[in-house]
């Protein structure tokens, strides 16, 4: 059995006309477009997607200050009503730095600021743990530490960056073994290149880590045509291709990431069904 995720948020905002000026990116929608984060949710739903992730990517204290803790609990409340009951609600932990800069990551000193957020998350209810779209091992095998201190179930996605160079495929089959090894129930892959994704979904299935894998990959450059434009159907269709390649690979996970729009996800969910 497969399990849709959703797609993104940031970039979906941006599309939407919702400006996501750094740092705070996607976060300072919770309190200036609340009413378009639902709407986007519920499109995910809409489309197919049973796993939905908050909008907590950048809710951290160091991002957007003392009001991190009500931005977490109002972004997971949005997410929670804009769903149906039964479909799960992930709360999203990210790198504390960029999320391409792996030498910016302070590593394993990371984990008392990913143990706030993670707790934070727990509290406002959330099902799962997603800590996403992390290039650096120590990093991310730290917030995995942090998230399983909550108890929580709690999944990996790892990144190789927008040209798949940040990791190599045996590097995040190691990584991956770690994070297992630490607790992490699920494996995924994210915000790497779509065409450049079944090569990490094999060595991932080749390492036999005993847990679910998946991925949810972004558009890739403009040029592949796959997102990033106003008539998403046809990339919608390439993408829901290449998805079906990480199916056959070993993939019972998928879902999408920057530049794709819930067309994407409906796409997955007519090639999985």
């Amino acid at each position: 059995m497969i399990t849709l995720l959703d797609g993104p948020l940031g970039t979906e905002l941006n599309r939407r006309g919702v400006a996501t000026q750094l740092p705070s990116w996607s976060a300072a929608a919770v309190e200036s477009a609340p009413e378009v984060i639902e709407a986007i949710h519920a499109d995910y739903a809409d489309a197919g997607a049973t796993v939905h992730t908050a909008n907590t990517f950048r809710t951290k204290q160091r991002t957007v200050g003392n009001r991190w803790q009500i931005m977490t609990q109002r972004a997971v409340e949005l997410t929670r009503r804009s769903v149906p009951p039964n479909h799960q609600v992930a709360g999203s932990i990210a790198p504390l730095e960029d999320c391409y800069r792996p030498d910016q990551s302070p590593g394993v000193e990371a984990l008392p600021e990913h143990l706030a957020l993670a707790e934070q998350l727990a509290e406002a209810g959330v099902d799962v743990l997603l800590c996403e779209t992390f290039p650096n091992p120590d990093e991310a095998l730290a917030a995995v530490t942090a998230a399983r201190l909550t108890k929580l179930e709690t999944w990996l996605a790892l990144t190789a960056g927008p040209d798949a160079t940040l990791m190599s495929p045996e590097q995040m089959a190691i990584t991956a073994k770690q994070a297992v090894d630490l607790g992490a129930a699920a494996i995924l892959v994210n915000c790497t290149p779509a065409i450049d994704t079944l090569r990490f979904i094999v060595a991932l299935s080749d390492a036999a880590l005993g847990v679910p894998i998946g991925a949810y990959a972004n558009a890739g450059c403009a040029d592949d045509h796959i997102g990033w434009t106003a008539s998403p159907e046809p990339g919608a269709k390439t993408y829901a291709k290449l998805a079906n390649q990480w199916i056959e690979a070993g993939a019972t996970m998928v879902g999408s990431c920057c530049g794709t729009t819930p067309e994407h996800t409906r796409a997955l969910r007519n090639t999985i069904s």
